[in-house]
């Protein structure tokens, strides 16, 4: 899986849930600007669509596809490529989200947690779920 997309900064909403990309711009992904970049120690973050009404396939369409061990290189605005090692791809509900076990402590280990949509469609047309890859720090370039 190939993913070049621009990185929007995002903060957290007012109920206090990471923002995610516009819907206008379905390729593009968002980092967590308040935690640490890709690299850095803890849990770097990275939202992206699955699909929008606009956009069928949008940015993180495929994420669910990556497998353990897979890798993902990020681009750094130091010109510098962090390299990650894909640990797990879990699906989470929506309702029963592991707050902790996405954006907790890592122990000082850098890894990134992307992020997208999944599961079932509800009748409203939202994803009950979340897609989430776990993945470490195995190198920079």
């Amino acid at each position: 899986m190939h993913i070049d997309a621009p990185l929007d900064a995002v903060g957290l909403d007012p109920r206090g849930v990471m923002r995610e990309p516009d819907f206008a711009e379905p390729q593009n992904a968002a980092w967590y600007q308040d935690g640490p970049t890709p690299g850095e120690p803890g849990a770097a973050a990275i939202v992206g669509h699955m699909d929008t009404p606009q956009a069928p396939q949008a940015v993180f369409f495929h994420l669910k596809d990556l497998a353990k061990g897979g890798e993902i290189d990020v681009h750094r605005t130091d010109g510098t490529t962090a390299v990650f090692t894909v640990d797990a791809v879990d699906t989470f509900k929506k309702d029963d989200f592991p707050t902790s076990k996405v954006y907790g402590d890592t122990g000082g280990r850098a890894e990134l947690r992307l992020i997208t949509c999944g599961g079932d469609l509800t009748a409203d047309r939202h994803w009950d779920s979340n897609v989430v890859v776990f993945a470490h720090l195995t190198g920079k370039a």
